[in-house]
């Protein structure tokens, strides 16, 4: 396992390194600069623009600047941001941590119901129960997100009055209690958990719900259930354990999949997270805060496919990576 972990690091940063130059690529192929859109501004004189300029080798050749952006990635200096006016970092940081706190909260309640309804549905195939979670599965895969985001604000917000309209925490925030101030955060959460959550929840439903029936219908079943084995421990013992390995396989995906679709719902509900920046980043050509942003999209899609690997080896006794 520790080899094939190394060797899956190795590929990794090979594959890193293939994502930085595409997207630096796609960055540069875009007409203009940040600095052409400065010029606009009569408040800033073209002799600092061109300090700017020379500064952070604007005027280079791609490779050049290219080369120059990648050294410095290498020693964690991501660059300076021209539209916030911090480093990088400083500016990911801050909303990486809200946007891992919504996308964590949201896998969680995604899994813990999807799975438990899946198999409900695979046993009772055909059901009352099977036949309303299919319908329900089927409009939340079918709902675009920021649909249902303008409808629960609509509903919940504008109507009942009985959560905030968006954003993080509210305006007196620093005034409350602690219990009050993660109460206040705990509202914000509510709406963009549960979008993420149904929009994540109704695919995973029926995947597993597809498993378990395949699964169900094995031989191997047949027998345990021929042994007299009870059907609590031929379901979650027998059936389950197999049924779930491909469900393994997608939650390395889930995870950069999500922080994807939080982005256009964190745009519509203001929330201060990756999507909102990298939106701002890339409509004023912030080159630095782009690529910063791109890169921790594709390390998080990386370190999720790393770990979907190494749980379904733990799970799966059949798989070895040696």
């Amino acid at each position: 396992m520790t080899s094939f972990i190394i060797r899956r690091i190795l590929i990794s940063l090979l594959l890193l390194w293939g994502a930085s130059l595409m997207g630096f690529s796609i960055m540069k192929a875009a007409p203009g600069d940040y600095f052409d859109r400065l010029k606009m501004d009569t408040r800033v004189s073209t002799e600092y623009i061109e300090q700017l300029r020379q500064q952070y080798r604007f005027d280079d050749s791609v490779l050049t600047q290219y080369g120059a952006w990648l050294w410095n990635f290498v020693h964690l200096d991501f660059g300076y941001s021209f539209e916030y006016k911090l480093a990088v970092s400083k500016v990911i940081g801050d909303r990486l941590v809200n946007t891992l706190i919504l996308n964590i909260f949201a896998v969680f309640l995604t899994w813990s119901i999807a799975i438990p309804i899946g198999i409900y549905a695979a046993v009772r195939q055909y059901s009352l129960g099977d036949k309303i979670l299919s319908g329900l599965a089927f409009v939340g895969m079918s709902l675009p997100s920021f649909f249902s985001a303008l409808l629960l604000l609509y509903i919940f917000s504008a109507e009942l009055n009985w959560l905030p309209s968006g954003g993080l925490r509210s305006v007196n925030h620093d005034e409350l209690s602690p219990a009050g101030r993660i109460a206040d955060y705990a509202k914000h959460l509510v709406i963009p958990v549960v979008v993420l959550s149904f929009m994540a929840l109704a695919g995973l439903q029926r995947i597993t719900r597809g498993n378990m029936l395949e699964v169900l219908r094995q031989q191997y079943i047949t027998t345990a259930r021929a042994k007299g084995l009870s059907e609590h421990r031929v379901i979650y013992k027998h059936a389950l354990r197999n049924a779930v390995n491909p469900l393994i396989t997608i939650f390395g995906y889930q995870f950069s999949a999500m922080l994807s679709g939080a982005a256009l719902l964190e745009i519509i509900i203001n929330y201060p997270g990756l999507g909102s920046m990298m939106l701002t980043a890339v409509r004023s050509q912030d080159q630095f805060l782009v690529m910063g942003g791109f890169m921790m999209a594709a390390v998080m899609l990386l370190i999720g496919n790393l770990l979907a690997e190494i749980l379904l080896a733990i799970v799966d006794p059949r798989i070895s990576y040696s």
